[in-house]
């Protein structure tokens, strides 16, 4: 498997439709409250869905890294309403975990209100250490999803 990363590259953005309805084995949607407390519940959720799907023990804390900071971005930098999907895909011989995290678009940056140096801005290099590929897509009324396949092992 090789590694994709650009989220505005279009080759990399079609990618994002490699899974069919047919090769979606199981799926799990939940609503993303918009407040930073919540992010944990939702790492909790997604690990309780992993673990029943009988996601191994490493791939399911990658994956909840990778949950955890896509449900962070969303939460932080994104207007409301978020939605996060997970699913479990076949690819060829192999399965794979899918993260998507749908929001309304990006929020205004008030004067001020920018993040300390070193405070933010590792998430990309989190998602890209670990997920196999992953992007954006655009949606209708200026929706975006980001999502990262992550190996199942």
């Amino acid at each position: 498997m090789t590694k994709e990363h650009d989220t505005m590259n279009s080759q990399t953005m079609d990618r994002a439709d490699v899974r069919t309805d047919e090769s979606v084995l199981d799926e799990y949607t939940c609503p993303v409250p918009h407040t930073p407390q919540e992010v944990g519940a939702v790492r909790h959720r997604a690990l309780g869905v992993l673990t029943a799907w009988g996601t191994p023990g490493t791939a399911a804390q990658e994956a909840v890294l990778v949950i955890s900071e896509m449900v962070t971005n969303a939460v932080l930098h994104a207007l409301p309403p978020a939605e996060f999907r997970l699913l479990r895909c076949a690819e060829g011989d192999h399965d794979i975990i899918r993260v998507e995290v749908t929001d309304a678009g990006a929020a205004p940056v008030w004067p001020g209100a920018e993040a300390a140096p070193g405070e933010c801005g590792r998430g990309g290099v989190v998602v890209d250490a670990l997920a196999i590929r992953h992007g954006a897509r655009s949606g209708p009324s200026g929706t975006i999803t980001w999502w990262a396949d992550l190996p199942a092992r």
